[in-house]
């Protein structure tokens, strides 16, 4: 990938069924009116309420060319709940919203989720453009057109796929996270690294963690990268039925994801996406090493590029038999068959089927071992 220049825009155009944009850049709410294009009247700017101030240069933006209804959301995954995608339908319904109008989010992963979520469902689908104000959701939640809500079962069962408009990835943004939040965005960016771009680890292992803020060059490329695997990955397979000669497709986007859930569930959500993933990601390399896929160094490499970061790679605080009934009803499992995203060596992800028992229980130990 070219080095981009720092105070330009960059442009990575998804090409699927339905195109748009991806721009990565600094100070693109300008281009939001673009990306709305002729004939909307009105807008729902969903956005956490924590974001609020954060918010009002969108506003500004939006109030020269639109009438504008601003939808507060409760923090984190509080708001990713039928209740509130309820709400939300209610205030589009009395502010006259048709289908010629749109929502644009404004947040996290969690905002992006609920806000694609209620643009997919309001008239059974109303343009969507996204801004990410984190690491986490420009390179996850943002790009691919998944949405989706909680329910008391487990993380994002209800949901659609339903592909934005276009989305606007300002690093800007990133000087208002706290430096965890940084960090946790993070783990997306380095599971990216091992399902298919290894320059991602390089990039990780050669470059001080302490360096990677907002204006850093290497964090821009690193963000590009990870984008684009996404990319790569979802114009192939939108929604998950499968890759060819042998790839999972879209299903290796949730590499380390069947464990992170089941923590994120067990802690009611308390523990960051990106950290649940990177422990779950050391997980299923254990996980691969002990069925004698992964290489003793793959497995190895796993550990320690999560943590030069600054994540967690073990974690025992609930017991393994609890997490295990929540991975039964993962999205990749097939009735009762359970499956994980393993690797055979970095960039190479295969789906393993119904692993030993005793496989399953080893890895876990392995990571809960570490943290004791």
């Amino acid at each position: 990938m070219a080095e981009p220049v720092m105070n330009e825009p960059t442009v990575l155009p998804v090409r699927g069924a339905a195109p748009y944009d991806v721009v990565v850049g600094s100070g693109l709410a300008d281009r939001l009116p673009g990306l709305l294009g002729p004939g909307v009247q009105r807008v729902a700017l969903i956005h956490a309420l924590e974001l609020d101030d954060l918010a009002e240069g969108v506003r500004v933006v939006l109030r020269d060319h639109y009438e504008v209804l601003a939808l507060g959301l409760p923090p984190g995954e509080e708001a990713k709940t039928a209740a509130v995608a309820a709400e939300c339908w209610e205030s589009l319904g009395r502010a006259g919203f048709t289908r010629s109008d749109a929502v644009v989010t404004f947040g996290g992963g969690a905002t992006t989720d609920l806000g694609g979520f209620v643009a997919a469902t309001w008239l059974r689908g109303v343009r969507v453009i996204h801004m990410p104000t984190t690491l986490l959701a420009m390179v996850d939640a943002a790009v691919g057109g998944k949405t989706g809500i909680n329910t008391g079962a487990g993380k994002n069962l209800v949901g659609s796929f339903y592909e934005p408009a276009g989305v606007l990835c300002d690093l800007a943004l990133l000087r208002t996270l706290p430096r965890e939040e940084l960090v946790a965005g993070l783990g997306e960016v380095v599971k990216c690294g091992f399902i298919a771009d290894p320059t991602i680890l390089d990039l990780v292992e050669s470059t001080d963690p302490e360096s990677l803020d907002a204006d850093s060059p290497v964090l821009r490329e690193l963000v590009e990268r990870a984008i684009a695997v996404k990319i790569d990955v979802v114009v192939a397979d939108l929604k998950e039925t499968g890759g060819t000669d042998g790839h999972p497709g879209r299903e290796v986007l949730n590499y380390g994801h069947t464990l992170a859930h089941a923590i994120e569930r067990a802690e009611d959500y308390t523990i960051r996406h990106g950290e649940a993933v990177a422990i779950g990601c050391v997980y299923a390399a254990e996980l691969a090493g002990r069925v004698g896929s992964l290489p003793p160094e793959v497995v190895a490499r796993h550990r320690s590029a999560f943590a030069r970061v600054g994540l967690p790679t073990s974690y025992s605080a609930v017991p393994f038999v609890e997490l295990r009934e929540t991975m039964a009803i993962d999205k990749k499992a097939r009735g009762s068959t359970a499956r994980f995203l393993v690797l055979d060596d970095v960039a190479r992800p295969r789906v393993l089927t119904a692993p030993p028992e005793e496989a399953l229980i080893a890895a876990f130990d392995a990571i809960a071992e570490v943290g004791s």
